[in-house]
């Protein structure tokens, strides 16, 4: 039975092949380095002076890598790979000038060379597209053995590896900038943020209030009132819920109506002294300290201030080193017309390199500890409310020194208003 080739297909193969090599964006843009040392290889398995990459295009045999001379670029209708392109199989010619598909050549007859041994491998994509082929070739005949005709095979599919890994790479990147561009887009809406909050601080409410309810019931029964232990426990997982309630329904009002800072003479002491209380019983599981300084009273928003060093705090304990009890130290310093305020930990540390990438939203440069990406981006949202900056200094010794700074006194026509989507709201207890 005779198989027939129509016009059609001939035209399709040649589209797709096209397509192909337009994806691998592979003439005069080839990975030198890689694809040197595969057709290197070749020439020494094969034991043979030259080997070429060759990519067939519809007008053209163009050379992306060669050994033993100079890549070069020759018509299609001259190439010796293009006599074989569509096998799917290795060619082995031991001597060309008595091969009829090659004794005419222009590469075997002596117009553009004397090639008598060739053989070679098709480089065949993944979808089934021969887009050239990996050749091999001598002016003296000879032959190969079964294994090199195997590593031939075996070297032109390590060449379209390559090609694809490089492929792959770029698409990703491309991904990655259009990931990165939806996440800034994200970062600077705030209303698109304020509708996540809202979605999220309403899923919140069903269980926090349960919880409310359960551990109000629970400090009531005899068993507890009794136990001064038991007793705290209840009051503290009480009052944290109550808390929590009290930011959700910030949260809530920023999703409808964008927030406001309500600036009051703060005492950074109290509010440290509530963060101190809230993560007790998690300094106590990692036998954490945390000594505080003289800290300033200044106008600013309690609540949000609280869930500054609520963050601060806990990063400098979650961030320790193996093995060394977490040591953490609160102070603060007049500087002019602001307050600078430190806190300064024993933990991992940061990178210069890294020190602003981590206040960027949903930016994790520690991976091997579980969090959001949210927390400090958060932090620094609200500091930037208040008039203030923040930053990441190198600790003397192992560790970070986290620090802030707000304005002593507030100009009140220029006072800015907290963005969507900034920090929660601490209720007071």
């Amino acid at each position: 039975m005779t198989i027939r080739t129509s016009a059609n297909d001939v035209l399709d193969a040649l589209q797709r092949r096209e397509e192909a090599l337009a994806g691998y964006d592979v003439l005069g843009n080839a990975p030198q380095r890689e694809l040197q040392a595969l057709v290197d290889i070749a020439a020494q398995v094969c034991a043979v002076p030259r080997a070429a990459i060759n990519i067939i295009t519809s007008t053209q045999q163009q050379q992306i890598a060669t050994t033993g001379f100079a890549a070069s670029i020759c018509a299609r209708e001259d190439s010796m790979c293009a006599a074989v392109l569509d096998h799917t199989d290795r060619v082995v010619v031991p001597d060309a000038s008595l091969d009829a598909r090659f004794r005419e050549n222009p590469f075997v007859t002596g117009v553009l060379g004397t090639v008598r041994f060739y053989a070679s491998a098709p480089l065949t994509t993944p979808g089934g597209v021969i887009i050239g082929r990996l050749c091999v070739f001598d002016s003296q005949p000879r032959a190969l053995v079964e294994a090199q005709e195997d590593a031939l095979v075996a070297i032109a599919e390590r060449v379209v590896d390559v090609l694809e890994l490089r492929l792959r790479t770029r698409e990703l990147e491309d991904s990655l900038v259009a990931l990165t561009e939806t996440r800034d887009e994200l970062h600077r809406s705030n209303e698109a943020l304020s509708v996540f909050a809202g979605q999220v601080s309403h899923d919140l409410r069903t269980p926090l209030t349960a919880i409310m309810a359960s551990t109000e019931m629970l400090g009531q029964q005899a068993g507890v009132a009794g136990d001064v232990w038991a007793e705290r426990l209840v009051a503290t997982a009480h009052r944290s819920a109550t808390r929590m309630a009290g930011m959700i329904e910030q949260i809530l009002a920023h999703a409808k109506v964008g927030a406001e800072l309500h600036r009051t003479d703060t005492d950074l002491g109290t509010v440290l002294a509530s963060v101190l209380e809230d993560l007790a019983p998690t300094l106590e599981s990692r036998s954490a300290t945390v000594v505080a300084g003289d800290l300033p009273t200044l106008p600013a928003d309690e609540q949000q201030l609280y869930s500054v060093l609520l963050n601060l705090v806990s990063n400098a304990v979650k961030y320790a080193r193996p093995g060394v009890a977490p040591a953490v130290r609160v102070g603060s310093e007049r500087r002019g017309d602001r307050w600078h305020i430190e806190v300064h930990d024993n933990g991992i540390g940061i990178s210069s390199a890294d020190r602003d990438r981590v206040f960027e939203l949903f930016n994790r440069v520690e991976t091997s500890v579980d969090g959001s990406g949210i927390g400090l981006a958060t932090v620094k949202r609200i500091i930037e409310a208040h008039g203030g900056t923040i930053g990441i200094s190198g600790a003397e010794g192992p560790g970070t020194v986290v620090w802030f700074e707000l304005p002593v006194e507030v100009v009140r026509d220029a006072e800015p208003a907290a963005p969507a989507g900034s920090a929660p709201t601490r209720a007071r207890g």
